[in-house]
């Protein structure tokens, strides 16, 4: 009979007879079970509900809620953020190292600060990192501590010399931000605003390209950034945008040596209408024809170089 040959591959495997068994094995009884509540909506995954809430909570975190701790990884930047006094929590060291001197100078400037050295395997390096080129250092750094844009001015104040921020429209990407800090420190700026929204916050990214200097600059954070360009206008300050098709010529940037804001719009779009409205002047960096534009941190740079140098002539005069 069928499923009852001997044969070698017609035998039917112990458990897998068709047909009524006898008892239940419980199944009956536990299908009576009850399974307790049903879960609401909101915690049901794959609910419509569900993913609402979900995307509600980002948004909030996107809107201001604390990020969690960042790690800077790298021999450079650790030993940079380092030496820059960055608030560090713990230092992350690979096992069995290629102790050279930036690891055996970070490993002594944690101790000395009372930061926590940890040592720790390759591969668990690598997962805490996301994959980063560590180099076997990492450096885990607390949630940024914004300025409030007043604190740029009163820098300003306490520098002697007339202000200079710079403001950014629309930059997203953290190490445009980190590199813009990097030179607005180089070249004498009060400090660095930021919109609350669609910008780069202060993340490892960030803090690895700003080699530590955000620890030095205040960088702060704007409800609305035309709103507080133009509460710095009527302080005094000139508000002067970087636009491809800028009416103020660069080689005539007389408003450098003002009270002056510096406002830096994304690569792609460039400053957004309502802070384009209210810059007092827009300037244009001349290129070689070919070119398009230049990418945001790199004519920062530029422009704040400029600066500096008919501050520094002006100073002689």
């Amino acid at each position: 009979m069928a499923g009852n040959s001997k044969r070698q591959g017609a035998t039917r495997k112990a458990g897998t007879k068709k047909g009524m068994v006898v008892g239940s094995g419980g199944q009956r009884r536990r299908g009576l079970r009850g399974k307790g509540p049903t879960p609401k909506a909101e915690e049901r995954v794959g609910h419509v509900a569900y993913k609402k809430a979900n995307a509600a909570a980002k948004r909030e975190q996107a809107r201001g809620a604390k990020p969690a701790n960042e790690l800077v990884a790298g021999r450079n930047p650790v030993t940079e953020c380092l030496r820059a006094g960055v608030p560090a929590t713990a230092l992350y060291v690979a096992l069995g190292i290629d102790a050279d001197d930036r690891v055996k100078e970070s490993v002594h400037m944690a101790a000395d600060r009372g930061v926590s050295v940890l040592e720790v395997s390759r591969a668990e390096l690598d997962k805490l990192t996301g994959g980063a080129m560590h180099q076997g250092l990492a450096l885990q750094v607390p949630p940024f501590e914004y300025a409030h844009p007043d604190d740029l001015m009163a820098a300003a104040a306490d520098s002697g010399e007339p202000p200079l921020i710079v403001a950014l429209d629309g930059v997203t990407d953290p190490r445009n931000l980190g590199a813009v800090i990097r030179s607005a420190a180089a070249f004498g700026a009060n400090g660095v605003l930021l919109p609350q929204r669609r910008s780069a916050g202060m993340t490892a990214v960030a803090w690895r390209t700003s080699a530590g200097t955000a620890a030095k600059l205040p960088v702060a954070v704007a409800t609305n950034l035309t709103r507080q360009l133009r509460a710095y206008a009527a302080e005094g300050l000139m508000v002067v945008g970087l636009d491809a098709d800028g009416t103020l010529p660069f080689d005539d940037f007389s408003l450098a040596t003002s009270p002056l804001v510096v406002v830096v719009g994304s690569e792609g779009r460039g400053l957004s209408r309502l802070v384009r409205e209210a810059c007092d002047a827009t300037i244009s960096i001349p290129m070689s024809a070919g070119v398009e534009s230049l990418n945001a941190s790199v004519a920062a740079g530029v422009v704040l170089a400029e600066a500096a140098r008919r501050r520094r002539v002006a100073g002689r005069v």
